[in-house]
């Protein structure tokens, strides 16, 4: 009896093991991540990857952060249903076909053309990239979930403060947070997105809790603008 038991769980695990795997392979005509990399900008690429969160949905246009086990897309006003927008939670997988394009250094999929809701489901766990900060290696992992640790906060102006709304200081509550954060002598932007993660947000509220001087681990999704642009989710003041 103990015997069958043991042979029938290591099928089970072995048809579970098949079926992970089967969701992982890329269908007909679908790009590697290594070959959408290298498309040519203003291509048409097709990509199957997976829903790690939303930043917002206007006029019927979805913009998604992306990611599957290889790296990661950002998915830029995507022709989407506001139904279909609610069934894209975290995790859900989609394949989409659009073109590549380049935006201030920032590589993203626009003007999709078509998109569908896929079986199978992934949450990417953060990358710690803070060794990797000020190098030519960062850009590899752009758009993709990271972490940064051990950093230490600095005034965002002159006057002092720890975090400006907008770049330059000029907006409001509700608006973009920037702040600036150091590590080994070199300075660093960050930014909390509005869209993504608005004012009713708790690492909103931490960022406009920040004092100079603190010592942070952050996560977020690695966006670029003519640079690293982090677009941070959580904050811990450690």
């Amino acid at each position: 009896m103990k015997k069958l038991f043991a042979l029938s769980l290591a099928l089970m695990l072995t048809l579970s093991l098949a079926a992970c795997g089967d969701s992982d392979k890329k269908s007909e005509g679908v790009m590697t991540h290594a070959e959408y990399v290298a498309a040519e900008l203003n291509s048409q690429v097709t990509v199957e990857t997976y829903v790690q969160a939303k930043q917002s949905w206007w006029e019927n246009q979805a913009t998604l952060y992306t990611q599957d086990k290889e790296g990661a897309y950002f998915i830029y006003n995507m022709p989407c249903t506001e139904e279909e927008y609610a069934k894209l939670v975290p995790g859900t997988k989609i394949k989409v076909t659009g073109y590549k394009a380049e935006w201030s250094g920032e590589v993203e999929i626009i003007d999709v053309e078509s998109f569908e809701i896929q079986s199978g489901s992934y949450i990417a766990e953060a990358f710690d990239a803070t060794s990797l900060l000020g190098t030519d290696d960062l850009i590899k992992h752009q758009n993709e979930f990271v972490s940064f640790k051990g950093m230490t906060v600095e005034a965002a102006d002159d006057s002092g403060a720890a975090f400006l709304y907008n770049w330059d200081g000029s907006g409001e509550d509700g608006s973009d947070l920037y702040f600036n954060v150091s590590l080994n002598g070199q300075t660093y932007s960050f930014v909390v997105e509005s869209y993504l993660c608005d004012n009713t947000t708790e690492v909103y509220a931490a960022v406009k809790n920040l004092k100079v001087g603190d010592v942070v681990d952050m996560e977020g999704f690695l966006y670029w603008y003519n640079g690293a642009n982090p677009h941070i989710t959580s904050i811990t003041v450690k």
